[in-house]
């Protein structure tokens, strides 16, 4: 990890010692992408078929996973994963069922009733990644939100063949429509529709290079679907003194290494005898990690900060505005009032990021590369859209009308004028007959 005084760094310099690195997508990618997305609008399952198995060497008859199949998916996992999974469930179900906000009833004036309402989207996507392991974790941080909003259809997608782990854990969030497709070709298949998979109105979900780029393009399409973000790669920022443990710092640093070689980690801290004993546990641990070469490659483009306090840290964190966020100091709990921008928050020593990947009930769908500045993690509101209700009495319109008129004159609007003046002066009318 490079080494930065953040105290030695001019000013104008701090911006780009805190720039990500770059792996944006390339033409080629955009292209690919594009061909991909144009195919399967056209050509439907016929497409997701040949993408199948070109991309994944699979030769498939049919692309719906059989209730039979996510039915029996149960009896390939033992006790202990299936615990692991209702234990996880049960966590993220709490937090976001807590979540929920009743409707909102404001009188802004006399004779002016203001709503605010939330309704469920309707059909939403979920795409789960495949790869060397089921992102089990992945399905429960989409699926349960979308259950507990009362999304009336969810549909997954993932490519084949679907992980037993997936199929149940998808089952117990509510999930009845599952197809063994991944990639772009997935995500087009949901926001379009084809034959065999139902057109969605979102779609959520992280993904290599081509998914994000799928999700960019079909966000950017007028016909296309609604996206939760455009997610880039996984990162990581610790603040650490020198109470911390450098092993829990070391392996908080590699766990989120080990995501990609695109992923990055920051370690902040005000000891440079720290970061000393950091960078030894670190050595320790690679040499018995599993993902050593993809975490070393990632450690690469990572950065260790040393900065005058605590303080200036919280500082540097609200510039950085890292995706997950551990602060593990003496004065952690005060820290936190300090910080601004971040995607999740990781508190004290015995607070590892993993606890919010998996299992303590915070959503780990989070934003990335500096974007949490301005947006925030997967919630309950995700999976809802909301609408305003506004009723008028007679008085209301009254009481509310001359301004509304005057607005609309300032803007040379006089239709928007004449739809309030003509219901005023037939009140006046009305009220001349009452008096006669």
């Amino acid at each position: 990890m490079k080494r930065i005084d953040w105290s030695d760094t001019a000013p104008e310099d701090r911006t780009n010692v805190l720039a990500r690195p770059r792996f944006e997508s390339t033409d080629t990618v955009t292209s690919t992408v594009r061909a991909i997305v144009n195919a399967v609008r056209e050509e439907g399952d016929h497409a997701l078929l040949r993408y199948t198995s070109k991309f994944d060497g699979i030769e498939l008859s049919n692309i719906r996973v059989s209730v039979r199949e996510i039915e029996d998916a149960k009896r390939h996992l033992d006790a202990t994963s299936l615990d692991a999974i209702d234990r996880a469930r049960k966590a993220i179900e709490l937090f976001h069922t807590a979540q929920a906000q009743p409707d909102l009833d404001v009188e802004t004036n006399t004779g002016v009733a203001c709503r605010l309402i939330r309704r469920p989207i309707p059909s939403v996507g979920l795409y789960v990644p495949g790869g060397t392991a089921p992102l089990v974790s992945s399905v429960l941080m989409m699926g349960v939100p979308a259950s507990i909003a009362g999304c009336t259809r969810i549909v997954l997608c993932s490519p084949p063949p679907v992980n037993p782990a997936i199929l149940y854990t998808a089952s117990l969030c509510g999930v009845t429509e599952i197809f063994q497709v991944g990639g772009a070709q997935a995500i087009a298949a949901m926001a379009y529709g084809t034959e065999s998979i139902p057109r969605v109105s979102k779609i959520y979900g992280p993904g290599n290079s081509y998914v994000t780029e799928a999700k960019r393009q079909i966000a950017a399409d007028s016909n296309g679907a609604a996206i939760d973000m455009v997610a880039g790669p996984t990162e990581l920022m610790v603040i650490a003194d020198q109470t911390a443990e450098p092993d829990f710092v070391a392996a908080d640093l590699l766990s989120q290494a080990e995501h990609g070689v695109d992923s990055q980690v920051v370690l902040v801290t005000p000891s440079v005898a720290f970061a000393d004993r950091v960078d030894t546990a670190i050595a320790n641990q690679l040499s018995s990690l599993p993902r050593r070469e993809i975490a070393e490659k990632a450690l690469q483009s990572s950065l260790t900060i040393i900065c005058v306090s605590t303080s200036t840290a919280a500082a540097i964190a609200n510039r950085y505005a890292p995706e997950h966020l551990i602060i593990n100091t003496a004065d952690a709990d005060d820290l936190v009032a300090f910080i601004q921008n971040a995607g999740s928050i990781f508190v004290g020593q015995w607070t590892p990021e993993s606890s919010g990947d998996y299992a303590s009930g915070t959503n780990h769908v989070l934003p990335t590369n500096g974007t949490a500045i301005a947006t925030s993690g997967l919630t309950l509101a995700d999976f809802q859209k909301t609408m305003t209700v506004q009723k008028l009495s007679s008085q209301g319109i009254q009481n509310i009308g001359p301004a509304i008129e005057a607005l609309a004159s300032l803007e040379e609007l006089e239709g928007h004028r004449n739809a309030v003046s003509i219901r005023l002066q037939h009140l006046q009318t009305a009220a001349g007959r009452k008096v006669q």
